[in-house]
């Protein structure tokens, strides 16, 4: 079955809100083999909710609306359902007597725009909200001709949340055909999305059964699969045979088949290999180290390192020569070479990483242009460098040159 999610909210069309609850709904739908088909944020305008809830009704089976459930003005959903469907609206009395308790506890009156909360949906049950005033409403119905499931519920997550899982699910799973949806999460690194969607697209697309989703950021490439069917073992066995043949096709570029981070892949190899590493960042400026260190349990493997943005610090913390620097430039192989030797000499790790490069968006020549990227590894053994040029702006060469210095790491440790 077929859902839709609509936020209710004009906030949320601006800068400042966002709405989150719809990520928490479509997991809870998901894992009772329920698939989210839209999402739909709409304003605090009575009539372009009226106008979302019948589109959403023509096209899906389950709708789910937060929001828009408070005493203000603004708060429309209940009347804009009503409008949708030409239901009418009662005032129950129970609800009434509870707002005017709640009112009482809190030793305030009861305002008269409050009482809206206690309306009700003709055919509606009622759904109790013990962490607000605003109750939730289910709606079993028809519209067109087909049957609707419809739930009304409130826009706090703290009520949100618990008022789906105790009143929503347990209806919806009367109802709803038991179903299985199974999730695979593949990831790849440094590969750019056009390239992956050529290499993969004919292999994915021959699933029809199994909705597979690219994403794409700083470098790194999500494939997520998922796919619905009446046992568990049926969905797990569509989606791991997919699976299977994108891993093969992305050979090296693929890091994890679960859904792990490229950090947490990272010092899993570290773990494995018994070895430890540190760090000397100069344009990324900490980000590999916030990357690693935001895996509980680094500290078993990073030592630490130091951001070396000015040349006498890449001197006092790594060693880099001032001649070095004055003949091959800061952004140079050689001075991510020695930042790489020299942190990992001065801590004592196995490995160190080294990372230099342009940000922009000025500080760039024409030899030497914004965006231009050395990134050295060092060992006992070797030390080995790469030397990258990043496009767009300079956040977004700093995220691709950290995902850059992980990824050469996890290739040396693999």
């Amino acid at each position: 079955m077929k859902s839709e999610i609509i936020a209710v909210g004009s906030e949320m069309l601006t800068p400042f809100r966002q709405d989150t609850n719809s990520l928490y709904l479509t997991e809870k739908l998901n894992e009772i083999g329920v698939t989210v088909s839209f999402k739909t944020i709409v304003g605090d305008r009575k009539r372009d909710l009226v106008n979302a809830i019948r589109a959403a009704l023509a096209r899906i089976d389950i709708l789910v609306v937060m929001g828009g459930l408070g005493p203000t003005e603004d708060d429309l959903t209940r009347e804009a359902m009503a409008e949708a469907l030409a239901l009418k609206l009662r005032r129950e009395g129970p609800l009434v007597a509870a707002l005017a308790t709640r009112a009482a506890q809190w030793r305030i009156p009861l305002p008269s725009n409050n009482l809206k909360q206690a309306d009700v949906l003709e055919g509606a049950t009622i759904l109790p909200n013990p962490n607000g005033s605003a109750p939730g409403q289910w709606l079993d119905t028809t519209f067109q001709g087909h049957r609707k499931l419809i739930m009304l519920v409130p826009g706090p997550p703290g009520e949100c949340k618990p008022l789906f899982d105790a009143e929503c699910l347990p209806r919806l799973l009367t109802v709803v055909p038991r179903r299985t949806i199974a999730r695979r999460i593949l990831r790849a690194a440094m590969i750019p999305e056009s390239q992956a969607d050529k290499l993969l697209a004919p292999i994915y697309t021959a699933y029809t059964d199994v909705e597979t989703t690219i994403l794409a950021h700083g470098g790194d490439i999500q494939l997520i699969l998922l796919c619905s069917k009446s046992s568990p073992a049926a969905a797990k066995a569509r989606v791991d045979e997919l699976a299977g043949k994108l891993e093969e096709a992305l050979e090296d570029w693929l890091y994890s088949s679960d859904g792990e981070s490229l950090e947490q892949i990272v010092l899993y190899y570290l773990g494995l290999r018994q070895a430890t590493l540190a760090v000397a960042e100069s344009c990324t400026g900490g980000m590999v180290s916030q990357r690693i260190t935001s895996v509980p349990g680094a500290s078993r493997s990073f030592l630490g390192g130091a951001i070396v943005y000015s040349d006498t610090l890449k001197h006092a913390f790594a060693g880099v020569s001032p001649e070095m620097i004055a003949e091959h430039g800061a952004v140079s192989a050689e001075v991510a070479k020695a930042l790489a030797t020299g942190i990992r000499l001065r801590t004592g790790a196995t490995l160190g990483l080294g990372v230099t490069g342009i940000a922009g968006p000025t500080g760039g020549t024409e030899e030497k242009p914004v965006g231009l990227v050395h990134i050295a590894l060092s060992s006992a053994e070797k030390t080995e460098s790469v030397e990258k040029n990043f496009r767009g702006d300079r956040e977004k060469i700093r995220e691709w040159s950290t995902q850059q210095a992980l990824d050469l790491l996890r290739r040396r440790l693999r």
